[in-house]
């Protein structure tokens, strides 16, 4: 019963994520947002990450396998995230030396604001369901639900700014406080942080 709830969690998060990254992604490359770019990344690895939560839930009843399992997650996310906050820095810091400036995305902070009000909730269900498990892998993926609210968060801010105010460099500004931010998450990940003593109740 509770793994198949955490499965629905999943899929729904999957879902939302998808569409998340597809608008967020063609709103940043419409408009040229870097900060908007790697919101949709993240939103794309938050798919990957909820993808491997799938997985390691069928892996459930085993426990030699669960616990591998619980570590190539955490792993894998983690190596994404380190990926991302490199390519943010990167583009951003060109955008900022260039003065390049990006385009007002109405799309963009729509998808800024639904994240911000949807992925709290799915990471408050994901938690009662890992505290109910005892799993650390869906803990974990329930933090990075809150970790995406907090990056559209930034989003919203830098794309209001930009908007509101004329600051074209308020998108760059965003992009790169999103950088430590997501390399803190992928250290935590590649560290498999939070998978000792990682059982799981059947």
């Amino acid at each position: 019963m509770l793994v198949s709830r955490g499965r629905r969690l999943e899929y729904l998060t999957i879902a939302w994520n998808a569409f998340e990254a597809a608008v967020a992604l063609a709103s940043g490359v419409v408009a040229g947002s870097v900060a908007l770019v790697g919101f949709g990344l993240d939103s794309a690895i938050e798919t990957a990450s909820a993808l491997v939560l799938l997985w390691r839930l069928r892996v459930d009843q085993n426990a030699e396998r669960r616990e591998q399992a619980e570590r190539t997650a955490h792993r894998l996310v983690g190596i994404c995230f380190l990926m991302l906050a490199a390519y943010v820095a990167a583009e951003a810091a060109r955008d900022l030396w260039l003065g390049e400036h990006a385009s007002r995305s109405v799309p963009g902070i729509l998808i800024a604001v639904a994240a911000a009000i949807v992925m709290p909730v799915l990471g408050r269900a994901k938690r009662r369901v890992a505290a109910q498990l005892g799993s650390r892998a869906m803990e974990s993926d329930s933090r990075q639900a809150d970790f995406c609210a907090y990056l559209s968060l930034i989003l919203l801010v830098g794309l209001t700014l930009q908007w509101g105010l004329g600051w074209w460099w308020a998108d760059v500004i965003a992009a790169l406080v999103m950088v430590p931010i997501i390399a803190y998450e992928g250290v935590k990940g590649l560290r498999g942080e939070g998978c000792d003593d990682c059982g799981c109740h059947p």
